[in-house]
């Protein structure tokens, strides 16, 4: 039986919804991990679909989320405004508002957001805003607006989250790198990894790692850029090792820049629909020792998103 929406709403025609009924990992997260990137959507009756979205997802809800993330093992969440509710971030603080300060969240806003909005947003638990190029996914914002956006919640002490496609890049690096914020770099800026984690497009990104230090990367979202897909290949008992090498790669080399999160309800996807759970055992393939799996789940995004240990 399929996920609902709700609120007169339709799901787009050939939308996954999400796995039911996700195993518990067998990996035992170190205590006080945070799932640093999900999603709410709707209940579409509560939380309309904007009339300018791309997609029409399944409702998830916050209570579907936390249940979720205490299935899972984690503490906490990060959440990350969905482009199916472009700026309208009521879903988002309705579920940080609800978390009992265990959420944070992600903000889409526009030039036109007022000083009022970024305050409430701010108390609702958000701590920065994303910027999407992915043109399949909205239509761009100007960069002007964009710079101006950037500027106005530095003086909040927020951040940017970027999310754009690895060919996309070099036209993009001179935008990114005049940000004046920490910047976040969704999904590893999704490297195409049937090319070498050794090849010039992938060495790209390290550099702007590298360059930049102000640049963090969640090494999240192997369903999406797998080629192998889910199935395990030449005896690997793990999924996804097609990404490993190059999620691995940044944990080890950049690890006080990294975060994880599951990205339920995986909005988008064509191809399958992961179990949470198998992501979770996932993560010690990409960060292989404990030093490296706490660095990843829990002392960075608390540095991050809880700087003063959960206090405001």
């Amino acid at each position: 039986m399929g996920r609902t929406t709700t609120g007169g709403f339709t799901k787009t025609g050939d939308w996954l919804d999400w796995y039911d009924g996700p195993t518990r990992p067998s990996f035992k997260l170190p205590p006080g991990a945070i799932g640093a990137h999900c999603h709410v959507f709707g209940p579409g009756e509560k939380f309309p679909y904007a009339p300018e979205r791309k997609y029409t997802p399944c409702d998830a809800s916050k209570e579907q989320l936390f249940a979720l993330r205490d299935h899972l093992g984690f503490t906490r969440n990060v959440i990350v405004q969905g482009t199916c509710h472009s700026v309208d971030n009521r879903a988002l603080m309705d579920a940080c508002l609800a978390s009992n300060g265990r959420a944070r969240g992600i903000a889409t806003v526009r030039r036109t957001v007022t000083n009022e909005e970024l305050q409430a947003l701010h108390k609702a638990g958000v701590r920065g805003v994303r910027f999407n190029f992915v043109k399949r996914l909205v239509d761009f914002m100007p960069k002007e607006d964009l710079r101006e956006i950037a500027a106005r919640v530095a003086k909040l002490g927020w951040h940017v989250v970027i999310y754009f496609e690895a060919e996309d890049l070099p036209e993009l690096w001179d935008f990114f790198t005049s940000l004046p914020t920490t910047i976040v770099v969704d999904h590893m800026g999704r490297p195409d990894v049937s090319k070498s984690v050794d090849g010039p497009e992938f060495a790209l990104f390290l550099k702007f790692m590298r360059d930049y230090k102000n640049v963090w990367s969640k090494v999240t979202c192997p369903e999406r850029t797998s080629k192998t897909g889910p199935r395990a290949l030449n005896g690997e008992e793990v999924a996804y090792t097609d990404v490993i090498p190059f999620a691995r790669r940044l944990v080890e080399e950049f690890p006080d820049r990294v975060l994880w999160g599951t990205d339920w309800p995986h909005p988008n996807l064509k191809s399958h629909m992961p179990d949470d759970g198998l992501l979770v055992d996932w993560i010690p393939h990409i960060a292989p020792t404990e030093e490296l799996q706490y660095k990843l789940l829990v002392e960075n995004p608390m540095r991050l998103y809880w700087p003063e240990s959960g206090q405001d």
